[in-house]
């Protein structure tokens, strides 16, 4: 039933039906999870994990990237496919959509105050564990490529640098770069096979 729900989400979704999809089962991932513990957030949860967002992209400014541009419009929390949460209350998430029909990180954030111990490493490896679950093949991101935590650490999960991009990928990176993200540094689109 899991990856049926899921299939018709990946199908609306596509379809662009404008309704926010089902929710997919997210138990395999958090009972079989070793280390952090990782849960699907609350809907509630949504206004605190901008804010642990916000607290992240501070960090840019050790690498002279910032201030980001934060738009309401950029809250993807009700489009998402998947939201998983570490700790409770949070103290970091992914927030996974659909991109050319593969789910896609559109944002990692650990507050600043829990950094460098694993935990968004365990949310990449949660989220990887979820799309395996729901047959998905590849999971996709946009990043900067040379800020340690951007590019290089997802280099060492595993993840590609993409040269040619998929439609909805590229519609990304040129929404990117209108909005002068590309002004800080080069950005790349990456992906995983899963």
């Amino acid at each position: 039933m899991r990856s049926l729900l899921c299939a018709e989400r990946r199908y609306a979704h596509q379809a662009d039906v404008g309704e926010h999809p089902a929710s997919c089962d997210t138990r395999s991932v958090i009972e079989e999870h070793s280390g952090p513990t990782i849960r699907q957030a609350r809907p509630e949860e949504y206004t605190g994990l901008r804010r642990i967002e916000f607290e992240a992209d501070r960090l840019f400014s050790s690498v002279g990237i910032g201030p980001f541009t934060n738009d309401d419009a950029e809250d993807h929390f009700d489009q998402a496919v998947l939201v998983l949460v570490v700790g409770d209350p949070p103290v970091g998430f992914v927030c996974v959509e659909l991109v050319d029909g593969n789910p896609h990180i559109w944002q990692l954030a650990v507050h600043p105050d829990h950094s460098r111990q694993g935990l968004g490493r365990a949310l990449v490896e949660a989220t990887c564990k979820w799309a395996r679950t729901e047959r998905f093949d590849a999971l996709t991101l946009t990043t900067y490529r040379d800020v340690p935590w951007n590019g290089p650490f997802y280099k060492s999960l595993g993840f590609i640098t993409l040269d040619a991009l998929t439609p909805e990928l590229h519609a990304i990176r040129e929404h990117e770069r209108a909005i002068g993200d590309d002004d800080f540094g080069p950005r790349v689109a990456m992906r995983l096979a899963l």
